[in-house]
């Protein structure tokens, strides 16, 4: 009966561990997914800077300088 004790036991181990870990991922994920959440907010926010930017008549019309090596 104690070879069953010790693969319930290592069984109930092994479940503890996964739960931990699977805890753990979901941490991680949670914390990326709100990352990726900010980026995607400014990412909108620089585009529409951007769009200002370029329908703005002072920055539409002005030349660019040449380039360094004329």
């Amino acid at each position: 009966m104690t070879d069953v004790s010790e693969r319930l036991e290592k069984l109930e181990m092994l479940a503890a561990y996964q739960e931990q870990a699977i805890e753990e991922l979901n941490g991680i994920v949670t914390e990326q997914w709100k990352e990726i959440s900010a980026l995607r907010r400014l990412a909108g926010n620089l585009g529409e800077r951007l769009r200002e930017l370029g329908d703005n008549p002072v920055f539409a019309g002005a030349a660019e300088p040449p380039p360094p090596h004329y």
